[in-house]
């Protein structure tokens, strides 16, 4: 499995990654509520979970969770420097999210799934801290080359992971493209 390098994570906010991810409008578009408890699972510098802070505040909060202590530090450390306070940062492990049981409203993975090698075990762990009715938002590389990104190979076609999905009991309710080189899913427990 393709894993990204936290020493590159300079990569994460890059001018070209801003304009081919607009994460502001991903997390509008995909239905982020100022009362949602969202999960960022493999949340990185905080690039997501930051915007949806702001989108969330006051009433919303971001899990921002990752298995790389390098990652949580530096979430850790912009929290402290911009002092934000409706972000809590999670050390995870692959496969144990280390939230109670629907716990979430809102999940969101993106570029995170084609670093998984259960997929299943995976989906099903999310599964588990989303509550009933909660929305679970995958993005990640379309399975075509591209300038960025981890190799072909190790990308996943849009229709395997709706299947993985669906074989999970999450029911598809949308799906898109960002900048021709992300798929979007949405789906509802």
């Amino acid at each position: 499995m393709h894993k990204f390098n936290s020493a590159n994570r300079k990569k994460l906010v890059s001018e070209k990654r801003k304009r081919i991810l607009p994460a502001e409008q991903i997390l509008k578009n995909s239905g982020l509520k100022k009362d949602d408890i969202m999960a960022d699972i493999g949340c990185g510098i905080g690039y997501f979970s930051f915007i949806a802070a702001d989108i969330l505040k006051p009433e919303g909060k971001v899990y921002a969770l990752d298995i790389s202590d390098d990652m949580i530090d530096e979430v850790k450390n912009r929290m402290n420097k911009e002092k934000i306070h409706n972000i809590e940062t999670v050390k995870t492990e692959e496969y144990d999210l280390k939230l109670p049981d629907q716990s979430v409203t809102y999940a969101f993975l993106c570029t995170v799934l084609h670093e998984i090698p259960d997929k299943e075990r995976f989906i099903l762990e999310v599964k588990r801290i989303l509550c009933t009715g909660g929305k679970l938002v995958v993005v990640d590389w379309e399975k075509k080359e591209t300038d960025m990104g981890p190799p072909l190979s190790h990308r996943f076609e849009r229709e395997e992971v709706k299947d993985l999905l669906k074989s999970q009991d999450l029911q598809i309710m949308k799906e898109g493209t960002v900048s021709n080189r992300f798929y979007e899913i949405e789906a509802i427990r």
